[in-house]
């Protein structure tokens, strides 16, 4: 397949690379300023300003800031474009967002890659085994699950009704959990403990969380309603961390949502 990149930052320099590992050809690379090879570059492609022609393709990848989609499909809309499909990689903008490129003429779709880009390096990696929420037409569907199977991943559909539900269910799933995990280090820290030790014990809670669902994994202290142990880590906090007690009891009355035991635990947690 031949496939256009327009925006090669985390998420669309990280589909790029993979893209041309699975052997598809990476015919352009539509930067916002010449200078910005690095993606271009690793590729072997010329990158273009948005303005210039355009190769022919298979497929466009629109894969800049959600905000800036409609304004990115108009501009391309302006040009003949030789490419049949076009797709943005937002878990939260509608299809309509490529609106000016489906008038043009363009079957246009979303194709949302669940996994993330720290940068396109190592984001090119990271393909295999995720999966991708595609939102298509009948015309594009089969197409985008081809697509996503080249790159490893596997496909599920998702409605722009649902997105910005689904949207949220992702920044919880990734970032929430990295908020948590950054109190924990500053905990460790504070106690004089290498954070890394922590890292079994984590990848083990998030493996029995996926198999076992969140609430039978739950194990700890709220679990068991043991308040006497509670009070101790909240006084801990309080005297060494004292600008993490509100987020450490936030996070503490979640868990205690999640295990049923928020009567017991709410005088402890006030």
């Amino acid at each position: 397949m031949r496939i256009i990149v327009v925006g090669p930052g985390r998420a669309g320099g990280s589909l790029a690379v993979a893209a041309h590992e699975a052997g598809h050809e990476v015919v352009g690379i539509v930067v916002r300023r010449y200078d910005d090879q690095a993606v271009a570059g690793r590729l072997g492609v010329v990158a273009r300003l948005i303005d210039d022609p355009m190769p022919e393709a298979d497929l466009l990848v629109v894969a800049v800031r959600d905000d800036a989609i409609r304004h990115v499909a108009g501009s391309l809309a302006v040009q003949t474009i030789p490419v049949p499909r076009a797709v943005h990689l937002s878990g939260l903008a509608p299809v309509e967002a490529l609106g000016p490129l489906r008038d043009a003429g363009l079957a246009t779709g979303g194709f949302h890659p669940l996994q993330t880009f720290p940068d396109w390096r190592t984001g090119s990696e990271s393909f295999t085994g995720a999966h991708v929420a595609i939102t298509a037409g009948e015309e594009l569907d089969e197409f985008l699950e081809e697509f996503a199977g080249s790159l490893n991943c596997r496909s599920f559909r998702i409605s722009d009704e649902a997105k910005p539900l689904y949207h949220a269910a992702a920044a919880s799933s990734a970032n929430y959990v990295v908020a948590a995990l950054a109190v924990a280090e500053r905990l460790y820290v504070e106690a004089g403990v290498d954070y890394r030790v922590a890292r079994p014990l984590v990848e083990q809670i998030v493996a029995n969380a996926f198999s076992m669902g969140p609430g039978p994994a739950l194990t700890g202290p709220i679990a068991r309603e043991d308040t006497g142990t509670v009070r101790s880590q909240l006084q801990a906090v309080d005297v060494h961390v004292p600008d993490l007690s509100e987020t450490f009891r936030e996070l503490a009355r979640a868990t205690a949502s999640l295990a049923g035991t928020s009567e017991t635990m709410k005088e402890v947690l006030a």
